[in-house]
């Protein structure tokens, strides 16, 4: 089946659940973002990333890690990625949240393949609403040089085999487990815009030494994620949070943006 769309994925944060009352160890964030755009557009990505460059003064083929920017570089790339013909989904679960951490302390990766789970639900969702042709959605994620694919693609297969019993809501249709595949971070334009990405709303919910979160980044990209209905909350942004104000004080950063 043809190719309709293009999913960039790439993660901020660890998986790890060693939590010490200094605020080190593990992050508390685990966040899982996709930028999607239609094949056609696709051209747009490398363009915005040459356009990234020429303004942040960089050599043409310099790869962009948002972490390793200034803060007026990070505001200037999310300004250029939140004025794309793309949509943004991410996936944001709070570590300490989960109640039975050790379910996802028993097999490596586990808690990023469910986190993978959510997105393509909702990458699959949005690429339903905004179809024209009967296109699959190519999944290029960032590459974790430790983590098979084979493994992920597996956790695929089997995703759609028991769709029903475990209450799965990826339409099948548009995501095959064939187009996954993984690329190094420096290879692709797309990877790169889609950590800068993961890495805004990463930092829109994880205070820094000083107690402060900056969601200047998360705004700029906000007129990119995906809303069903004028909702984001559950499609662009799904949280798994215990603490609700979380979760009320980006939507409404999102809203004032």
């Amino acid at each position: 089946m043809s190719t309709e769309f293009v999913a960039y994925i790439d993660e901020s944060g660890d998986e790890g659940f060693t939590f010490r009352d200094d605020g080190s160890g593990s992050s508390r964030w685990l966040v899982l973002s996709a930028l999607v755009m239609r094949r056609v557009n696709d051209p747009k990505v490398v363009e915005t990333a040459r356009e990234a460059r020429e303004l942040l003064r960089k050599p043409p083929r310099f790869p962009l890690h948002f972490r390793d920017l200034k803060h007026e570089q990070r505001v200037a790339l999310a300004r250029l990625i939140g004025q794309m013909p793309s949509r943004t989904v991410s996936v944001l679960i709070h570590k300490p949240s989960i109640p039975e951490q050790e379910h996802f302390q028993q097999e490596a990766y586990s808690l990023y393949r469910y986190a993978s789970r959510l997105l393509l639900e909702r990458v699959s969702w949005l690429c339903r609403d905004h179809r024209r042709d009967a296109g699959e959605v190519e999944l290029i994620f960032s590459n974790r040089s430790a983590m098979s694919y084979d493994a992920l693609r597996g956790y695929l297969v089997q995703l759609r085999q028991e769709a029903e019993r475990r209450d799965v809501r990826i339409e099948w249709p548009l995501i095959n487990p064939d187009k996954v595949r993984a690329v190094n971070h420096d290879q692709l334009a797309g990877l790169q815009l889609a950590d800068a990405v993961a890495t805004s709303v990463y930092y829109a919910v994880t205070p820094n030494l000083y107690g402060d979160i900056e969601d200047r980044y998360f705004r700029l990209v906000g007129p990119t994620i995906y809303c069903h209905e004028r909702r984001a909350e559950g499609y662009g942004l799904k949280f798994w949070v215990t603490d609700r104000t979380v979760v009320a004080r980006l939507l409404a950063a999102l809203n004032a943006a």
